[in-house]
């Protein structure tokens, strides 16, 4: 169903210590997984951490992983697949889309 190096838009379902599991918008019922890690609130404490509800755009990091596929929210990490599926890089930052939604709530990760 996935494709590694896919782009995709997801919403945030449910949120856990250790990540948050998204539903594929536009296809009800097909969910994918972000680790804490590859979510921009991990790395920036000004970034709000995902809740449900939460629109994303995200890459496809692992398309085997199961039972969820491994996704990532990282600008960083969805340049990289762009580079690799020869796409130039034109995703505005997540700082951009977090000040749209109403700025950060503050997040407690650390690098």
């Amino acid at each position: 169903m996935f494709r590694n190096h896919e782009e995709l838009d997801v919403t945030v379902v449910a949120v856990a210590p250790v990540g948050a599991k998204v539903e594929v918008d536009g296809a009800e019922g097909v969910f994918g997984f972000i680790d804490q890690v590859k979510h921009p609130s991990w790395w920036d404490v000004e970034v709000t951490p995902p809740r449900a509800g939460d629109r994303l755009h995200v890459c496809v990091l692992d398309a085997t992983r199961e039972p969820f596929p491994r996704l990532s929210a990282l600008e960083d990490d969805i340049a990289i697949a762009r580079r690799l599926r020869g796409m130039p890089d034109v995703r505005p930052s997540h700082r951009a889309d977090q000040a749209a939604r109403g700025g950060a709530r503050g997040g407690t990760g650390a690098p």
